[in-house]
């Protein structure tokens, strides 16, 4: 057992170390970053990386926050009554559906901005917020109906027989009765959708390249390539982006725990 616990902390301190890499670099000055050899800790620590961070990229983090909110609000949306749907009222050719739905998140990304781009252009949303919230959520709401399914599959249909009997169609169950017990399907497809939407950097440089409201992600691009030589500054950024979808993963892992596993085991 002891032997187990040694393994698993070394190989935790493996996958970690490039974490703890970024953060110490974020820390050390200009002058000790070419040290030889490197120091492993900052011993001469500076925020000055921190300071251009909030001079220079401040701007594209609140970006980022307003893409990534959108995508979740539009994903939950559109997934949730589909879910529901799917689920609960089982029309025909629901099966096919949740197949094509499958098949929907194995076409590349790439693929999927060129069609955008052409659109996007007709319709004159290029370079636009709103622009890539729908194209994030193209990726994040067939794996939210997906999960919403699966989750709603285990609700016991007493539930909506109830409501049916109390006189509720089924928009007003869906919503008095089974959205307020997928609380943990709502979390999962949120948070993932988040994180999508937050890490994106394929759909951004496509439909986004040459606009003001650029996510974080282009940021840390075009700050590499402009400022190749301050990487306490660039690590810094790198730091300060992670920080959001780290503190959303400790705060929810246990819904989406419960929310992925949904619908997997059968009574």
């Amino acid at each position: 057992m002891k032997l187990k616990t040694v393994v698993g902390v070394l190989l935790t301190a493996i996958m970690l170390f490039p974490v703890y890499w970024m953060v110490n670099v974020s820390l050390t000055r200009d002058t000790d970053m070419r040290a030889d050899p490197p120091h492993l800790f900052p011993l001469h620590g500076t925020l000055e990386g921190y300071r251009a961070v909030l001079d220079q990229q401040l701007p594209y983090l609140i970006n980022s926050l307003m893409i990534g909110v959108g995508t979740v609000v539009l994903t939950v949306a559109l997934s949730a009554p589909a879910g529901f749907a799917l689920a609960k009222l089982r029309p025909r050719g629901g099966g096919w559906l949740s197949f094509v739905l499958l098949v929907a998140q194995m076409i590349p990304s790439i693929i999927m901005a060129m069609g955008f781009y052409a659109i996007y252009l007709r319709l004159g949303v290029l370079n636009s917020t709103a622009g890539l919230i729908l194209a994030d959520s193209t990726i994040a709401v067939p794996f939210g109906v997906l999960i919403f399914t699966a989750f709603m599959s285990g609700i016991p249909d007493e539930l909506t027989a109830a409501a049916t009997v109390d006189g509720a169609g089924p928009l007003r169950t869906f919503w008095s009765v089974i959205l307020p017990v997928s609380r943990n399907a709502v979390v999962t497809v949120s948070l993932f959708a988040f994180l999508w939407a937050w890490s994106d950097f394929v759909f951004a440089t496509t439909l986004d390249g040459g606009g003001t409201q650029q996510p974080i992600t282009l940021g840390i691009y075009h700050y590499i390539g402009n400022n190749n030589q301050q990487w306490n500054a660039i690590m810094a950024t790198a730091v300060v982006a992670s920080i959001p979808a780290t503190l959303l993963l400790i705060v929810a892992q246990r819904y989406v725990a419960a929310g992925v596993t949904a619908g997997a085991v059968k009574d």
